[in-house]
């Protein structure tokens, strides 16, 4: 559609109404598009049978188009009714011989008794057979263009306020979400996690950026999220847990609310998630604690305002902290979507190497063909054939879009331990294109995981550090670093001297290259850096 209306390039309402119609199956497959395009430009030339249809024809270049025009050629032509041509259309929409038998004679006999030659009569009545068998009501398109021309003009003066709208009429429709946020972000538009002390009820625009809603996030909804952006309204932002825990009443409050708040990243401008995730069962308990001080009128459970004896804050309790993977997971358990991140980021450069399609692009490939795509299992449906083997319907998500991926029996029982959700995947597919749409069916699968790692091990891992910032504490924690990842790659210094030169010291240490370990190197270099 889109690359017709640049050829097409509409100029009003009509174009729009009319390129609605034509944008259909039959009218795709009988070439009308091009010869409709190439009447608009001047490079066909628009004719009419009879003068008595230009002003008819004349919105459509001389095309019969629509429902309503052979309505009205039956009306002008051959004296129908409009009640009349009515029962002409819907005849002309079922195909049935003798019904259309009747409708030509009757039409072919009022167009003789207007004067109307024979031959041109059957010649129009011919056209109008062949068109109306997919003419479109025009009252419909010209509803459809009207929409189409008032959201594009949104989305194209006001970009950010009109896709944090349609963001928010698609809470709860994760699959539709992940291809408006891909949208977004391709016009530039980032989207900004939940925050309790920024966060409205739904998607808002925030300069350049949408942010995420806190009546969005699974389990919290639209009364706990109204209690929490009132709250910040009336007394400010919240300053830690405790202060959250004292302002909102526990009616809005409970377990599994708080753990989505701090699973989802709403709440990490008040601590480190691992450690308010430790501390849920506390702020509960100060939670009680502050409603029986507001119900007794001892005001301020933290800070005074009139309590005698006022608790102090509690202090959040330690905790391990969450790998990049359990972050991402309990993130998208919450949301629904990746939004900080995303599994597949970190896999960017193996997956440019191994040419795998993005499956919002799998529309557009050809029935049949196999291609690779890099995914994750987000959704299973099990499944029983006739005959009782176990095979199942896997949703799978990517950074572009959502895709449905059948696992026949043989298959299904060959790849059964890999195909775990959340865990990214290589997935050869063959696409199938079907009436309800296209999917894929999996021929092969593999953990990216495990193909980056043997790639790795016949590569080096490769340490850039600058000499003038290296010392005996720094190569202690890299070869501690070094020591806790063993594996294949061979570990190569790259020393930077003050005047750039580069000399390239191999060592005897052999690690398993992983992009945390990457991450891991960095740290300690920045750290040494800044010292």
């Amino acid at each position: 559609m889109r690359d017709i209306l640049r050829r097409y390039q509409p100029t009003k309402i009509e174009d729009l109404t009319a390129l609605n119609a034509l944008y259909r199956p039959g009218p795709i497959q009988g070439g009308m598009i091009d010869d409709f395009i190439n009447r608009k430009h001047g490079k066909t030339k628009v004719s009419y049978e009879l003068p008595q249809l230009q002003d008819i024809l004349q919105e459509t270049y001389g095309v019969i188009l629509y429902q309503e025009q052979v309505m009205q050629i039956a009306n002008r032509l051959a004296s129908f009714s409009l009640g009349e041509a009515d029962i002409l259309r819907r005849a002309m929409g079922k195909k049935k011989k003798e019904e259309m038998a009747a409708q030509r004679a009757k039409f072919l006999d009022g167009c003789a008794k207007n004067k109307i030659p024979e031959k041109k009569a059957e010649r129009i009545f011919n056209l109008m057979e062949e068109f109306a068998g997919y003419g479109f009501n025009k009252s419909h398109s010209c509803a459809y263009a009207l929409l189409a021309y008032q959201t594009a003009y949104m989305k194209t003066h006001y970009p950010v306020e009109f896709m944090a709208a349609l963001l928010t009429s698609e809470t709860g429709n994760a699959e539709k979400a992940v291809k408006y946020i891909n949208e977004a972000r391709g016009m530039s538009i980032s989207i900004l996690p939940p925050d309790v002390n920024e966060s409205d009820l739904y998607f808002t625009p925030v300069g350049e950026s949408i942010r995420f809603g806190l009546a969005a996030i699974k389990n919290v909804g639209e009364n706990t999220a109204k209690a929490i952006r009132d709250s910040r309204l009336s007394s400010g932002k919240f300053k830690a847990l405790y202060d959250f825990c004292e302002r909102i009443e526990p009616r809005f409050l409970n377990k599994r609310v708080f753990e989505s708040l701090i699973k989802s990243g709403a709440m990490d401008s008040l601590g480190p998630r691992e450690a308010m995730a430790a501390s849920v069962d506390d702020a509960l308990a100060a939670l009680q604690r502050a409603t029986r001080l507001r119900d007794s009128g001892q005001h301020g459970l933290f800070f005074g305002g009139g309590a005698t004896e006022a608790p102090a804050p509690f202090l959040l309790r330690e905790a391990p902290l969450w790998s990049e993977e359990e972050r991402l997971a309990s993130e998208y358990a919450m949301l629904g979507f990746y939004v900080s991140g995303h599994p597949l980021e970190k896999y960017a450069s193996r997956l440019a190497e191994w040419n795998v399609v993005r499956l919002e692009e799998v529309e557009g490939q050809r029935n049949g063909r196999e291609i690779a795509v890099a995914a994750l299992i987000v959704g299973v449906r099990p499944m029983r054939s006739k005959k009782g083997a176990r095979w199942a319907i896997f949703t799978i998500q990517d950074m572009t879009g959502v895709q449905e991926l059948l696992a026949f029996p043989e298959s299904f029982a060959k790849h059964e331990q890999t195909l775990k959700p959340g865990t990214p995947l290589l997935l050869k597919v063959r696409v199938q294109i079907e009436e309800a749409g296209t999917r894929l069916s999996l021929q092969e699968a593999r953990r990216i995981a495990d193909i980056a790692e043997r790639a790795a091990a016949q590569e080096e891992f490769r340490v850039r550090v600058s000499i003038a910032s290296m010392n005996e504490g720094t190569l202690d924690l890299l070869e501690k670093l070094f020591a806790g990842a063993p594996g294949a790659s061979q570990v190569v210094f790259e020393l930077e001297s003050p005047d750039g030169t580069i000399a390239v010291v191999p060592s005897q240490q052999r690690v398993k290259a992983t992009p945390e370990l990457t991450e891991a190197v960095r740290r300690i270099r920045d750290k040494a850096a800044a010292a």
